[in-house]
Protein backbone atom coordinates (compact mmCIF):
# COMPACT_ATOMS: atom_id res chain seq x y z
CA UNK A 1 0.00 0.00 0.00
CA UNK A 2 1.58 3.30 -0.65
CA UNK A 3 0.88 5.71 2.15
CA UNK A 4 2.27 8.77 0.39
CA UNK A 5 0.24 11.51 0.34
CA UNK A 6 -0.60 13.87 -2.76
CA UNK A 7 0.60 17.09 -2.57
CA UNK A 8 -0.34 18.93 0.03
CA UNK A 9 -2.55 22.06 -0.82
CA UNK A 10 -2.95 24.53 2.32
CA UNK A 11 -5.44 25.36 3.72
CA UNK A 12 -6.78 21.66 4.63
CA UNK A 13 -10.60 22.33 4.79
CA UNK A 14 -13.28 19.51 5.96
CA UNK A 15 -16.34 19.36 8.39
CA UNK A 16 -19.18 16.65 9.13
CA UNK A 17 -21.28 14.39 6.85
CA UNK A 18 -24.46 17.10 7.20
CA UNK A 19 -22.05 20.41 6.88
CA UNK A 20 -23.42 22.10 10.02
CA UNK A 21 -19.53 21.80 10.92
CA UNK A 22 -16.71 23.39 8.89
CA UNK A 23 -13.21 23.94 9.80
CA UNK A 24 -9.80 24.94 8.31
CA UNK A 25 -6.47 24.32 9.05
CA UNK A 26 -3.86 27.11 7.92
CA UNK A 27 -0.83 24.32 8.43
CA UNK A 28 0.26 20.88 8.09
CA UNK A 29 -0.15 18.46 10.73
CA UNK A 30 2.33 17.52 12.99
CA UNK A 31 1.80 13.66 12.63
CA UNK A 32 -0.63 11.46 11.57
CA UNK A 33 -1.47 8.28 12.86
CA UNK A 34 -4.03 4.71 12.44
CA UNK A 35 -5.40 4.02 16.24
CA UNK A 36 -6.97 1.09 17.02
CA UNK A 37 -7.96 1.19 19.99
CA UNK A 38 -11.46 -0.18 21.12
CA UNK A 39 -12.35 3.15 22.17
CA UNK A 40 -11.83 4.96 18.48
CA UNK A 41 -13.02 2.01 16.93
CA UNK A 42 -16.63 2.61 19.43
CA UNK A 43 -16.91 5.91 18.68
CA UNK A 44 -16.42 6.08 14.59
CA UNK A 45 -17.97 3.04 14.20
CA UNK A 46 -15.27 1.35 12.27
CA UNK A 47 -12.33 -0.94 12.83
CA UNK A 48 -9.66 1.62 12.99
CA UNK A 49 -9.64 5.28 13.15
CA UNK A 50 -7.01 7.93 10.83
CA UNK A 51 -6.38 11.04 12.88
CA UNK A 52 -3.48 13.99 12.43
CA UNK A 53 -2.84 16.49 14.94
CA UNK A 54 -2.08 20.35 15.09
CA UNK A 55 -1.25 22.66 17.58
CA UNK A 56 -4.93 24.38 18.51
CA UNK A 57 -4.28 27.64 16.58
CA UNK A 58 -4.09 26.08 13.81
CA UNK A 59 -7.76 24.88 13.73
CA UNK A 60 -10.09 27.19 12.34
CA UNK A 61 -14.22 26.74 13.32
CA UNK A 62 -16.43 27.89 10.23
CA UNK A 63 -19.18 26.80 11.13
CA UNK A 64 -20.42 25.48 14.15
CA UNK A 65 -18.53 23.61 16.52
CA UNK A 66 -18.15 20.18 17.62
CA UNK A 67 -20.10 18.93 20.95
CA UNK A 68 -17.73 17.07 23.42
CA UNK A 69 -18.35 13.81 25.13
CA UNK A 70 -15.74 12.52 27.70
CA UNK A 71 -14.71 9.01 27.02
CA UNK A 72 -12.32 8.80 29.90
CA UNK A 73 -11.18 10.91 32.78
CA UNK A 74 -8.79 12.96 30.02
CA UNK A 75 -9.79 11.94 26.90
CA UNK A 76 -12.81 14.31 25.40
CA UNK A 77 -14.05 13.53 21.49
CA UNK A 78 -16.04 15.69 19.33
CA UNK A 79 -18.69 14.94 17.07
CA UNK A 80 -21.27 16.71 15.30
CA UNK A 81 -24.88 17.22 17.23
CA UNK A 82 -26.81 16.80 14.39
CA UNK A 83 -25.47 13.78 12.32
CA UNK A 84 -22.86 12.39 14.76
CA UNK A 85 -19.63 12.11 12.72
CA UNK A 86 -17.00 11.48 14.92
CA UNK A 87 -14.62 14.65 14.46
CA UNK A 88 -12.20 15.36 17.16
CA UNK A 89 -9.70 13.62 19.71
CA UNK A 90 -8.69 15.67 22.35
CA UNK A 91 -6.65 14.75 25.53
CA UNK A 92 -7.15 17.64 28.22
CA UNK A 93 -3.29 17.19 29.71
CA UNK A 94 -2.44 18.99 26.21
CA UNK A 95 -4.48 21.68 26.10
CA UNK A 96 -2.49 23.12 23.04
CA UNK A 97 -3.31 20.35 21.00
CA UNK A 98 -6.13 18.95 18.78
CA UNK A 99 -6.59 15.70 16.96
CA UNK A 100 -9.07 15.48 13.86
CA UNK A 101 -10.31 12.92 11.78
CA UNK A 102 -8.52 12.35 8.24
CA UNK A 103 -11.40 11.13 7.03
CA UNK A 104 -13.16 14.38 7.64
CA UNK A 105 -10.83 16.20 4.86
CA UNK A 106 -12.57 17.21 2.11
CA UNK A 107 -9.59 15.84 0.22
CA UNK A 108 -8.44 12.66 2.93
CA UNK A 109 -5.60 11.62 0.26
CA UNK A 110 -3.58 14.82 1.71
CA UNK A 111 -2.63 13.48 4.90
CA UNK A 112 -1.60 10.14 5.45
CA UNK A 113 -0.73 7.83 9.07
CA UNK A 114 2.96 7.63 10.29
CA UNK A 115 2.08 4.71 12.27
CA UNK A 116 -0.29 2.57 13.93
CA UNK A 117 -1.08 2.65 17.72
CA UNK A 118 -2.82 -0.30 20.33
CA UNK A 119 -2.60 -3.13 17.53
CA UNK A 120 -3.56 -5.12 20.69
CA UNK A 121 -6.73 -4.37 19.46
CA UNK A 122 -6.66 -4.38 15.91
CA UNK A 123 -10.06 -6.44 14.41
CA UNK A 124 -7.63 -9.87 13.56
CA UNK A 125 -10.12 -10.08 10.00
CA UNK A 126 -8.30 -6.53 9.08
CA UNK A 127 -5.08 -6.60 6.87
CA UNK A 128 -3.32 -2.97 6.21
CA UNK A 129 -0.28 -3.79 4.55
CA UNK A 130 2.07 -0.70 4.73
CA UNK A 131 5.53 -0.24 6.23
CA UNK A 132 4.64 2.22 9.06
CA UNK A 133 5.83 1.30 12.44
CA UNK A 134 3.28 -0.27 14.98
CA UNK A 135 2.95 -0.39 18.47
CA UNK A 136 0.84 -2.30 20.35
CA UNK A 137 -0.26 0.31 23.00
CA UNK A 138 0.65 3.95 22.53
CA UNK A 139 4.23 5.20 21.82
CA UNK A 140 5.13 6.39 25.15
Amino acid sequence: MDNTPTRLSLPLNGGCLCGAIRYRITDAPFDAEFCHCRQCQRATGGPVAAWMDFRIEQVIWQQGKPREYASSNQVRRGFCPQCGTALTYRHTGYADLLTLSIASLDQPDQVAPRYHLHTNSQCRWLTLVDDSPRYPESRC
